[in-house]
């Protein structure tokens, strides 16, 4: 096989930032949700209606969402 070609990850994506990713194994993960079962979580989610697409992202661009911000179909 022929390699493939590097590109610049700006052109495929047009990120800024590139966020890595950890590998972990099926043991990792049991682990981790025996962990999670132990200790209080909390999750933060801010829900933008799907019309709100356009805002949802200028919040993200600026750092304004504290969690996961996700676009609901169906509300607005």
């Amino acid at each position: 096989m022929t390699p493939i070609p590097e590109m610049k990850h700006e052109l495929l994506y047009h990120e800024r930032i590139v966020r890595s990713v950890a590998n972990a194994t099926r043991e990792d993960a049991r682990q981790l949700m025996r962990l999670a079962g132990e200790i209080p979580l909390r999750t933060e989610v801010e829900t933008f209606p799907l019309v709100d697409a356009n805002r949802a992202l200028a919040a993200l661009k600026h750092s304004q969402i504290r969690g996961a911000g996700v676009l609901v179909v169906g509300r607005g």
